[in-house]
């Protein structure tokens, strides 16, 4: 059962990305995109509706971890203090953001939330990726299982790839977010965007994988073959999505480029199976799905919980998805009040 849980975890984290990663995307994409006023409230109104929303799966997968696996919880939590906080307070800072810049007409009051927007959304596509870097190529784990290595030594060049990675496809999902759902000059220039953003995003994707893999290799990770085959999807639905928003088949290059963030997240959990935090101290000292889960009695219960309550939420996100599935066009920008 603690294995099912283990994947049950990646599934909420793969939500979380694909659904909080393109708001990230949209935020970054601000000052590429917003040439004034108007243009701005348009890009942000096309994640208004369900950035929140988006953000709950981050509190539901975290809420899974504790209870499911409450050593990998605490020692995740506890060595990296510092990068998760700086998570939380980019989140608190975006979510601030959102609701305040239209509270006075000043131009310098909006234009200083929207640089807390850009911020709080750069911030963490970058740190998550960091993160699930190292938690990917193993931390100095002592056999207490407390982490020791201190804040700098998690600034590896392979999880500040990784970091640079997400961050980039972060972005480049959110272009086409806002490409697929806006229209005039804002659509426009987003494709335009896609095409600079592509040739980056692609090449540090394919070192990210690369070295992955590789890294799988030499730990002679049991499920490899799953490792390299989810690589090879991401690859291909990256290049899918950059293909099709040249075509301008938006909705496609949106589908492709969620398929590519969902791939990812997938390969690094299959890299790091059946680990849930290595130890570069001795192997032995790792964090495994087996010696970090909680009882059999208690996954028993998540498990009943999580079969009707899931579902549920499921259907009430695909519900407001359609619900707001409409383009944000600006002539219902320049007819709305200026704080809608």
């Amino acid at each position: 059962m603690e294995y099912m849980w283990f994947w049950i975890v990646a599934f909420l984290f793969v939500g979380y990305f694909v659904l909080d990663g393109f708001d990230f995307g949209v935020g970054m994409s601000l000052p590429f995109l917003g040439r004034n006023d108007v243009s701005r409230r348009q890009v942000i109104n096309t994640i208004g509706p369900i950035w929140d929303l988006n953000e709950t799966w981050v509190i539901v997968a975290g809420a899974c971890l504790f209870a499911s696996f409450p050593e990998w919880y605490a020692t995740l939590f506890s060595g990296f203090y510092l990068p998760l906080l700086l998570i939380l307070l980019a989140l608190i800072l975006r979510g601030v953001s959102f609701e305040y810049r239209h509270q006075r007409e000043s131009e310098k009051w909006k234009r200083g939330f929207d640089r807390m927007i850009v911020i709080g959304s750069a911030v963490p596509a970058f740190l998550w990726g960091v993160a699930f870097g190292n938690i990917v190529q193993g931390v100095a784990i002592d056999e207490n299982h407390i982490y020791v290595g201190g804040f700098f030594a998690l600034l590896n060049p392979y999880s500040l790839l990784v970091g640079v990675t997400t961050l980039l496809l972060f972005f480049l999902h959110g272009v086409l977010f806002v490409a697929l759902k806006t229209d005039g000059q804002v659509h426009e220039d987003a494709r335009r965007l896609v095409k600079l953003a592509a040739v980056p995003t692609v090449l540090a994707a394919a070192v990210t994988v690369g070295w992955t893999v590789m890294m799988a290799a030499g730990r002679e990770a049991p499920l490899l073959y799953f490792v390299i085959a989810c690589g090879l999807v991401a690859a291909l639905a990256l290049i899918a999505a950059i293909v099709a928003s040249l075509r301008r088949l938006d909705g496609w290059a949106f589908t492709f480029g969620a398929g590519t963030v969902a791939s990812a997240v997938v390969m690094l959990f299959a890299a790091l199976f059946p680990y849930v935090m290595p130890s570069t101290i001795d192997p032995t000292f790792s964090l495994t799905i087996e010696n970090a889960s909680s009882t059999p009695y208690t996954l028993t219960i998540m498990s009943w919980t999580a079969l009707i309550a899931l579902p549920l939420v499921l259907a009430y996100q695909t519900w407001t998805y359609w619900i707001f599935r409409k383009r944000v066009t600006r002539s219902s920008i320049e007819g709305a009040p200026a704080h809608a």
